[in-house]
């Protein structure tokens, strides 16, 4: 038997599963394709495209350094014909892939009708596999994050004393809300100047004449493992203190605040949650930081991030079908040129992403998922714009993330209730709305601010379906305080608006 190893480019990890099952034979042919069949999918940020395939190609460098065996294929077609060959010039007769995040690409690989045995080996990249949380959720009348988190604290034993929760609470997101008041000087975040790997990944997206979205440069994330971990220790030892009391602040000019810039890396495989997690909290024992800090930044790692894979690995193949609220519009074109629009705060999180391929998870939520909620606009076109701007976009991530907790679209699986706002919380929680040619206190008239117009007709809209979900109805019954008059104003504005997207 002659065993060989496909590496796909989300898998950049010297441990991944694959890989270890023949640790000790770095004679067993490797493969890695980068394949321009995908890229026509949809129109991908410049960045991406340069992060993903610079670090498949640093990678693939590394373990020819280590001694493996490796073919490195670049191909305008699909992975079919370069895989099959490979196969057949090796005399290949059982390929080893670990399962991909992505259930749409396992698919593929299913369908190949491959020369050879395949063998799947079980995704490491996660904390919890598919079968634990499978087992997990069967157990369950509702999947609630709160509770798989807690689980996962258990299990894992993170901030954890015997068997209660370090401070004696699970959860410190009430302190997690600190709005931009006065002078903030966040550090700026650890960049890195291109090396000739890069150089050239660059210059070949550069030359690509297909759609594509975004800068291309300056181009400043990190493309290798080493990189990845001095990321991950600027953060602990710049950036976590006061991660947590600012996580959910918007300022002008501050792209990135006190975020950690992890989310790329762990999602191509460069770092492991585990081991992002420990640096968390061995930071929080030896240097006595803010307990809210380290929890909420755990939290987004060990709840939320393997909550959501776990959530899309066991839902039905149809869930990104979704649409609960039957929204339809199409999505504006601004989300496509940031200059198209006046409203300050789309502004600044849109022109962010055409720069950077990166917002922070409120920018995501609160400004560009809310408006998209609010508006009407399908769930499906949002989700697929999400998954072409975003640098650490995929398809596990975006499903969940934006059909289920951005949009609501699956009537309430992943979240207990809509995320919708008016223009209020972004006020608060920004300084955006100073320098808006809309009034973020008035919800008619030609300077009411859009998303609160948008936010009192779609819960005017969808007042019924809305009644179903127990925490709406406080915020429901607001709605008996506006006339019918008014309500009637705030309904034709909302329609004036969406045609002119």
């Amino acid at each position: 038997m002659t065993v060989g190893i496909w590496i796909l480019g989300d898998q950049l990890w010297s441990q991944q599963a694959a890989l270890k099952s023949c640790d000790s034979h770095q004679d067993t042919p490797i493969i890695l394709i980068e394949s321009l069949d995908f890229v026509r999918v949809r129109p991908y940020h410049r960045q991406k495209l340069v992060l993903v395939w610079s670090a498949m190609r640093h990678f693939a460098a590394e373990l020819r350094e280590a001694g493996w065996s490796v073919t490195y294929i670049i191909t305008e077609e699909s992975v079919e014909f370069p895989l099959k060959k490979w196969i057949q010039d090796h005399q290949i007769t059982q390929l080893r892939v670990m399962i991909p995040n992505d259930r749409p690409f396992q698919q593929l690989i299913e369908n190949l009708q491959l020369p050879c045995q395949l063998n799947w080996l079980e995704n490491n990249h996660f904390l919890w596999s598919e079968p634990e949380f499978q087992q997990w959720s069967k157990r369950r009348k509702r999947l609630l994050m709160e509770d798989f988190y807690r689980e996962g604290r258990k299990r894992f034993n993170i901030l954890m004393a015997d068997d209660q929760p370090i401070g004696n609470r699970w959860n410190f997101d009430q302190e997690n809300r600190k709005p931009p008041k006065g002078k903030l000087n966040p550090p700026h975040p650890l960049e890195f100047e291109p090396d000739e790997i890069t150089q050239e990944t660059i210059e070949q997206v550069k030359q690509l004449s297909l759609p594509l979205y975004g800068k291309i440069e300056p181009f400043a994330w990190a493309v290798t493992r080493q990189q990845a971990l001095e990321v991950l220790q600027n953060f602990i030892e710049q950036r976590l203190a006061f991660f947590g009391s600012y996580q959910d602040a918007m300022v002008t000019g501050e792209q990135t605040l006190w975020h950690a810039l992890l989310s790329p890396y762990l999602n191509l495989g460069l770092l492991h949650p585990f081991e992002v997690i420990q640096a968390a909290e061995t930071a929080y024992y030896q240097n006595n930081l803010p307990l809210n800090s380290v929890e909420g930044f755990i939290r987004q790692v060990l709840g939320w991030r393997e909550y959501m894979h776990g959530i899309y690995r066991v839902m039905d193949a149809d869930y990104s079908e979704h649409n609960w609220f039957n929204h339809t519009q199409p999505l504006p074109e601004f989300f496509w040129d940031a200059e198209k629009t006046d409203m300050n705060c789309l502004h600044q999180a849109l022109s962010q992403v055409e720069t950077t391929g990166y917002a922070h998870h409120i920018q995501r939520l609160m400004i560009l998922s809310n408006f998209a909620l609010i508006a009407g606009i399908s769930p499906q076109e949002v989700e697929n714009w999400f998954h072409a701007v975003f640098i650490d976009a995929y398809d596990w991530v975006m499903q969940t993330n934006v059909i289920g907790m951005g949009l609501f679209a699956d009537g309430g699986i992943l979240a207990s209730k809509p995320y919708a706002a008016s223009a209020n919380y972004i006020n608060k929680m920004s300084d955006y709305c100073k320098t808006c040619i809309y009034n973020p206190r008035i919800r008619t008239g030609e300077k009411a601010c859009p998303f609160n117009v948008f936010y009192w007709d779609f819960l005017d809209r969808h007042r019924e379906k809305l009644k179903s979900q127990g925490r709406m109805n406080l915020v429901l019954s607001h709605l008996d305080k506006i006339s019918e008059n008014e309500r009637q104003m705030i309904h034709q504005q909302a329609e004036n608006l969406r045609s002119q997207f």
